[in-house]
């Protein structure tokens, strides 16, 4: 079955990256199609989610995040195309002046981004219009799938962490002044986090973020990669710095209100398919049934 996985994942890479432009995104959005139809649970989930967030035109939502998906997708497939003279036609940044003014700070940066709008090619494009960063990855599952999506990831000189075992590999890139870019969006467990108001909803969030921004006395900085429909790229928004205060729960809630923001503002491009509030505090029921995992 892996080698199967990989062999597809290899087809889908090929015609994305081998056709126009126009030609891959209508077959990246054939494919997410077919993603969709063969995995009904990820659009149930993205409803219940979106329904527990209080938003309206779910079903118009969630069909714009697999859209969103397929634009992720192509984008992935032409990285060995994107150089650092073109860069800048697939994305131009927004507000890098907060990415430099933390940088300049000397303490290294944390870059607090999600799974939102273009993630991967926001770190990749990231290494050819400033500089390489260090991306913090949970491995693939499947190896042979792994070591490709890392070959490509590391084209343009971006360094990886795997997630097991990452703090190290953290604070050595942070004493080096350099930036490390961590998704902290995911559902995790209480061991390893803390629970945080997201969207009026309880959440278990990573813990581990705020507490290395204590430890290296880096400045947290969210930065998201957004599709824009006239500028007909990404805008690589980098915000103002989050304060940090030294409390883990109080500065874990301040990040994550700065993302559930970014989030309000373009809904149609977050990945509300994962069950980001599977973990519940003690003794408050589960909120997705049997038909959602």
């Amino acid at each position: 079955m892996k080698t199967v996985e990989y062999w597809l994942a290899r087809f889908v890479l090929a015609t994305l990256s081998a056709t126009s432009l126009s030609t891959a995104n209508a077959l990246a959005r054939c494919y997410v199609r077919v993603l969709d139809l063969l995995l009904p649970r990820l659009r149930r989930t993205a409803l219940k989610n979106l329904e527990m967030a209080g938003f309206a035109g779910r079903e118009r939502i969630t069909t714009a995040v697999f859209d969103s998906v397929a634009r992720l997708v192509v984008s992935f497939a032409r990285f060995p195309q994107i150089m650092r003279d073109n860069a800048g036609e697939w994305i131009q940044y927004e507000g890098f002046e907060n990415f430099e003014r933390a940088r300049g700070r000397g303490n290294g940066v944390l870059i607090a981004t999600a799974h939102l709008g273009n993630w991967e090619l926001s770190a990749f494009a990231h290494a050819y219009l400033a500089a390489p960063i260090h991306i913090v990855v949970r491995p693939i599952d499947n190896p042979r799938i792994d070591a490709l999506v890392e070959r490509r990831r590391t084209l343009s000189g971006n360094r990886v962490i795997a997630k097991k075992d990452a703090a190290r590999g953290i604070l050595r890139a942070l004493a080096a002044g350099d930036a490390v870019g961590v998704l902290i969006d995911q559902n995790t467990t209480p061991e390893q986090g803390v629970f945080v108001d997201f969207f009026g909803v309880t959440a278990c969030a990573g813990s581990a973020f705020v507490k290395l921004a204590h430890h290296s006395g880096a400045a947290v900085v969210p930065g998201y990669a957004l599709w824009s429909e006239g500028a007909r790229r990404y805008l690589l928004h980098f915000e103002p710095e989050v304060e940090m205060t030294g409390d883990v729960e109080d500065d874990t809630q301040r990040v994550h209100t700065r993302l559930e923001t970014a989030i309000r503002k373009h809904p149609d491009q977050w990945l509300w398919i994962h069950r980001r509030w599977k973990t519940r505090p003690p003794g408050e029921p589960q909120l997705y049934g049997m038909t959602s995992k």
